[in-house]
């Protein structure tokens, strides 16, 4: 199991090519409270499932709220925005092909985007994913 922490919450890789050879990627997500994660958009097609706590799914043009035992499918290439609830948080299991690339639609990073976002218009493999 590999654990990275970000500004956002704890991004735990349950399985993936670097952890067993998996042929999926499968992690876990701990999402801090009142968080607000990045505009962004992943080139493969992703599913997520919350299993506690609450937030809201901004995809494309439509918003979505989640809670325990909701499931999405995140298809690829739509930009997407999360954002978890104030108090609780939320927790997420989701998984995706191996490979998946992280990117800013528009080639625009975020003023605030920390380290490990993708800048400008680079295509990056979150660490949690390989």
């Amino acid at each position: 199991m590999r654990k990275i922490e970000t500004p956002n919450g704890l991004m735990t890789t349950l399985a993936s090519p670097t952890q067993g050879e998996a042929g999926q990627v499968l992690w876990r997500v701990d999402a801090k409270p009142g968080m607000e994660g990045p505009y962004h958009a992943i080139d493969v097609e992703q599913v997520w499932t919350w299993l506690d706590g609450t937030g809201r799914v901004v995809l494309g043009e439509a918003a979505f709220e989640v809670g325990p035992g909701d499931t999405m499918v995140l298809p690829a290439d739509v930009p997407r925005q999360m954002f978890a609830d104030a108090e609780r948080g939320f927790v997420a299991i989701a998984a995706g092909p191996v490979g998946a690339q992280a990117y800013n639609p528009g080639g625009v990073s975020e003023p605030e985007a920390c380290d490990l976002a993708p800048k400008g218009d680079e295509r990056t493999v979150p660490p949690w994913l390989r």
